[in-house]
């Protein structure tokens, strides 16, 4: 490979490949012309300027015939020797860009200069061939006859609800069907195959896709020799060129663009209740997004049903509330007075009254309805997938995505740039170019450990953060109990574990932030091939880190805290200090406190983040490149001071991974809403709350603040789907042990069974509670003071009584409700592993 190329390299076009086949093109034969009357529509080409009534001649060459593919943008630099270089670097970048067959033209605007691309046809239909592009084939005569003649019994059933799903489904006046045709990997060698000579043959999504592979490619002079001098992305983040992207079609109040119909009729909150016009935004943004788009809805009608579920067990829980006997022993028994055992150290004994606010918000949360809704997000977690993998295949089938294969795809430049000193040693067999292969030992072992190393690092980093809160939840507590307030152990304990959520959910942002930069250079290290390899190792990496982030203080209510503490007198101690413990009725009360502050904090903070973090970043953007005046999206009627070349360029980027933080904030909540549902019923409920709006931001976001994407093609959501079915699969196992140790179903039903003589819960409290000595432990005597008239108080555990000869031990209810539990878990691991 050669330094001193102009371009990385590239599979050969004509004579003979790499595998000995030849590769010859035959002449581009003049082709039939669009007959009169033709619907363009069947051709599912986008409607961008083909179809407007008046013709934006910002969209095109001075010519007004051949249209603006892509455009880079740069200011000069007042600094004259680093012009200079930038100079130079944009004279040669520009001069390989017209070596491979591209048009330049060449404006200036208020002190900004823009280079307008233009891809000729023969350009589009070498890199159509190079890139492997699936293009429609011509239509086959008859065939559409035949589709729409064809009825089956579903679409004669489905007519007869018509009238009231209208108003559901696509609107069919704003985006009628499209006609779905045959494609084909495109080859100039059968180019008789395709109608090439139609208008939307190369749609605009395709044109800026070439245009782009090629502007990441083309190298540029640099000061000493650098491996990584080439690239677009490069000169951007150098600061030679401003920017560099494909136009949107108009504004969004347009009226005949695309980015308009999208707008007014899929971005808007008023749209909430219809389809989304799938169709239409793969058209506009490309595969990839519309996939996105498509989960995204997908997800959100599946939680409809979780929802109406979650809030039936939610008010079946608060109607039978007053019917419960252990919130009546412990709010209205005025007879006996329970005194407790203190929580800390430093805390005071504490009447079980006080927690009788603390016993209902547990029982709303543990009930009997508990178990069912947990068993049936197991299910639905199940079926979601499933259900997904038939729709996901339907729509594969439809966007014509069932041939396109990952070895397709060409390496990254940054892949190249980096073996470029080593010799290129093999041929693959799909793309046909020589390749160097990535030795092992020098290079791809040592970026494996390193990052492996510092993954582990940072994993240990967030159990810090979690020891972090702990202390934090401990210290409130105590705080809160000897300030002399006369605050109530409940509301204390209540304010304690929201206040360690809120300082949780802070520290999770600020690590995050760490993980996300750390996670990428660490990738990067790893020496991926291909983007989608890339994309796929990025993803798993963060989502780990983020997966430990966000749970980890979760899992440790749920399954650690107060576990092993220990008893009064003889408690097991970490560092010289008490483990936390959980009131009366388990600490499941306090995991949903801290699972709805999380999740719901989380959403909330997220969303107004999305609705005016682009406001700004636009407004400093326009500022930085003096556009400030063309803030506002009104349409001028000088049509000279409203290019949309000039326009789009005070609008943010759309990076290559710009979709990866909607997927992991989406899949980060679909974990809240099965692997601890059983804590938090109503989690399905915020989740959809929360997606409805989501949803139509997320649209919103795209037309009104960003540059138009380049299209990227992909076969499904990728490695997502994978982490979304190791999280149904955990979902039964956490929910499985919540139930059975985390809540007080199992000692509930135990107690029903076998100890309660008429089959209720009369007498549980009593049955929950254990019995100490205060003259048993130095320490509770001390507390005690000069109260004399307490000699004993109470905690929850199964414990023999100081009276006995096994004083303290642990009884045998113990060990059969610990069988219990256990055996619990194993039927409900199978029942719905089945």
């Amino acid at each position: 490979m050669s330094r001193s190329s102009s371009t990385l390299p590239l599979p050969e076009i004509g004579g003979q490949l790499a595998n000995g086949k030849s590769n010859h093109s035959t002449p581009l034969l003049p082709m039939p012309m669009t007959e009169p009357g033709y619907d363009e529509r069947e051709c599912s080409c986008p409607r961008e300027f083909y179809q407007r009534a008046e013709l934006n001649t910002s969209l095109f060459f001075e010519d007004c015939k051949r249209s603006i593919d892509f455009v880079l943008a740069y200011k000069i630099n007042v600094h004259e020797p680093t012009e200079e270089e930038n100079a130079e670097k944009r004279r040669v970048f520009q001069e390989n860009l017209i070596n491979q067959g591209l048009e330049l033209e060449f404006t200036q605007k208020e002190q900004i200069y823009f280079v307008k691309i233009h891809a000729p046809l023969e350009v589009l239909r070498r890199y159509a061939e190079i890139l492997k592009l699936r293009m429609p084939m011509k239509e086959i005569p008859g065939l559409s006859a035949v589709n729409r003649s064809t009825k089956s019994v579903y679409s004669s059933l489905k007519t007869v609800c018509q009238f009231f799903l209208r108003n559901i489904y696509v609107d069919e006046r704003f985006f009628p069907k499209r006609a779905h045709r045959f494609t084909a990997i495109y080859s100039r060698d059968k180019e008789y195959l395709f109608d090439i000579r139609q208008d939307c043959f190369f749609t605009t999504a395709v044109r800026s896709r070439i245009v782009e592979f090629i502007l990441d490619r083309q190298r540029f002079p640099a000061k000493r020799h650098n491996d990584m001098a080439f690239g677009i992305e490069r000169l951007v983040s150098e600061g030679v060129y401003c920017a560099a992207y494909p136009l949107h079609d108009g504004e969004i109040n347009e009226v005949g663009t695309m980015r308009e119909l999208l707008y007014t009729n899929w971005a808007s909150v008023k749209k909430w209740y219809r389809y989304q016009p799938l169709d239409d935004i793969k058209e506009y943004f490309g595969v990839k997004i519309g996939l996105y788009f498509a989960w995204l809805g997908f997800y959100t009608y599946m939680l409809l049903l979780a929802s109406i579920v979650g809030l039936i067990c939610f008010l079946y829980s608060w109607f039978s509330l007053k019917n419960y006997v252990p919130v009546q022993d412990i709010c209205l028994r005025s007879n006996e007075n329970f005194t407790m055992c203190p929580l800390c150290d430093w805390c005071e004994f504490w009447n079980l009254k006080e927690t009788c606010n603390y016993a209902k918000i547990t029982y709303l949360i543990d009930n009997p309805s508990t178990i069912f809704f947990a068993v049936f997000m197991s299910f639905w977690a199940t079926l979601f997938l499933e259900l997904w993998k038939r729709y996901s295949a339907e729509i594969t089938h439809r966007w014509d995505l069932t041939g396109f294969d990952v070895h397709e795809e060409h390496p990254r430049p940054q892949y190249l740039a980096r073996l470029e000193h080593i010799e290129p040693t093999r041929t693959d067999y799909v793309t046909n170019m020589r390749e160097p292969t990535v030795p092992f030992w020098r290079m791809k072992l040592p970026a494996t450990v390193f990052s492996f190393s510092m993954v582990v690092l940072l994993i240990a980093l967030a159990f810090v953060a979690l020891v972090a809160v702990v202390v934090h939840r401990m210290s409130m507590l105590a705080a809160l109990k000897v300030d002399g307030s006369g605050m109530t152990t409940s509301k204390a304990i209540v304010l304690a574990a929201a206040s360690a959520a809120f300082v949780n959910l802070c520290l999770l942002y600020v690590l995050n932030y760490l993980y996300n930069h750390l996670a990428e250079y660490l990738t990067e290290l790893e020496m991926w091939r291909t983007q989608t390899q890339f994309d796929d190792s990025l993803t798993l990496k963060i989502y780990l880190l983020q997966f430990v982030n966000y749970y980890a203080s979760i899992f440790y209510i749920a399954f650690f805290k107060g576990k092993f503490v220990g008893h009064p007198g003889d408690y097991i101690t970490v560092f010289r200090y008490r483990q936390e413990e959980c009131l009366s009725g388990g600490c499941l009360t306090e995991l949903c406190i801290q699972l709805a502050i999380i999740m719901i904090g989380k959403q909330a903070f997220n969303t107004i983040l999305e609705v005016y973090l682009p406001m700004f970043w636009r407004k400093v953007l326009a500022i930085q490149v003096g556009l400030s005046r063309l803030f506002s999206n009104s349409v001028k009627p000088d049509k000279t001071k409203d290019e949309r070349w000039m326009r789009d360029l005070k609008l943010l980027d759309w990076g290559p991974r710009s979709l990866f933080p909607e997927y992991l904030e989406m899949v980060l909540q679909y974990g809240f809403a099965t692997i601890f549902v059983a804590a938090f019923p109503l989690a399905p409920f915020f989740a959809l709350l929360n997606n409805i709006l989501e949803m139509r931001l997320d649209a919103k976001k795209l037309l009104t603040h960003h540059k138009r994407p380049v299209s990227q093609r992909v076969r499904d959501i990728g490695v997502w789907y994978r982490i979304l079915d190791c999280i149904g699969k955990l979902s039964v196992i956490t929910n499985g042990f919540i139930i059975a140790f985390t809540s007080d179903m199992i000692p509930r039903l135990y107690y029903r069974w076998e100890k309660s003589k008429d089959g209720t819960l009369n007498g549980y409290l009593d049955f929950t509670l254990s019995e100490f000595r205060i003259a048993d432990s130095d320490k509770l005597k001390s507390l005690a003071g000069d109260y004399s008239n307490i000699t004993t108080c109470k905690y929850t555990d199964f414990r023999e009584p100081p009276n006995s000869a096994k004083h303290y031990k642990l009884t045998s209810e113990f060990y059969i409700i610990l069988a219990c539990r256990l055996g619990f878990v194993v039927v409900f691991e199978n029942s719905n592993s089945n």
